[in-house]
């Protein structure tokens, strides 16, 4: 029970890693706000959880959105202690044949969507006065480029960035900032990562997974599971003294 009476507010939550997140949480004595554009899928993970969870509606390109959010899950809630930045999109294409529509879009979500969702919760945090934790989730793909995957990797070293300077700023409040970067994590968005490459490398649908599982030096990919360890971790007091700083949990994939 590390997180018992502790708040969080956690984005892109109704399935997935985001999901994995907020049921560790609930089992550590968190009550969780599970934030997600799709609001009946939210609704259906609080339930499932139980009665520590409950469900907003986030959009994160949306300021208004977010502000709606936020002050909902503290009317709800009582306050905020942590945030988990979850939210995020992928998409795959040549240099050639990026567009600006997908420029623009995945940028929205993974970057500003980080950034002021993060400062939204921040402002929260700061009239509080009692500090918090904040929790951005990078990726491997922000710590080196990738052939077909330009745009998506400028995005997460764009979240690695700002969980830098955002946590040299914000400490100064008690709010320690930090990031995970995951490596390859089986599940609902690899799927659609596979889907991807099948179609630009002309790989049978499930080769891309297997391909980069039996490259991964632990021997498989990841799981939502294997972030929760250091999902909980960074929300306790043991890592007080973590200030800007990105965790890889990859099986190995990336040394920094």
């Amino acid at each position: 029970m590390r997180l018992i009476g502790k708040t969080a507010l956690i984005t892109g939550a109704a399935r997935g890693i985001g999901r994995a997140f907020a049921e560790a949480y609930v089992r550590e004595g968190a009550r969780v706000a599970i934030a997600d554009i799709n609001l009946a899928a939210a609704e259906k993970t609080a339930a499932e959880i139980g009665p520590n969870a409950i469900a907003v509606h986030l959009d994160v390109t949306n300021q208004v959105s977010i502000d709606t959010a936020v002050t909902e899950t503290v009317n709800r809630l009582g306050h905020i202690d942590i945030l988990i930045n979850n939210a995020a999109l992928f998409e795959a294409a040549p240099i050639a044949d990026i567009t600006r529509a997908s420029y623009d879009k995945l940028f929205a979500v993974n970057v500003s969507g980080t950034l002021f969702t993060l400062q939204a919760v921040a402002r929260h945090m700061i009239a509080r006065g009692k500090g918090g934790k904040i929790i951005n989730m990078a990726s491997q793909a922000g710590r080196r480029g990738e052939s077909l995957v330009a745009v998506y990797c400028a995005t997460k070293a764009a979240v690695i960035s700002l969980t830098q300077s955002a946590g040299l700023n914000l400490i100064a409040h008690g709010i320690n900032v930090n990031a995970i970067a995951p490596g390859v994590v089986d599940g609902d968005h690899w799927d659609g990562v596979d889907a991807y490459f099948a179609k630009l490398e002309g790989l049978k649908p499930g080769e891309k997974k297997k391909q980069v599982g039996a490259a991964v030096p632990f021997g498989r990919m990841g799981t939502a599971a294997d972030l929760t360890g250091m999902a909980i971790f960074l929300a306790t007091p043991e890592a007080v003294y973590i200030v800007a700083q990105t965790y890889n949990v990859d099986g190995g994939n990336w040394m920094s």
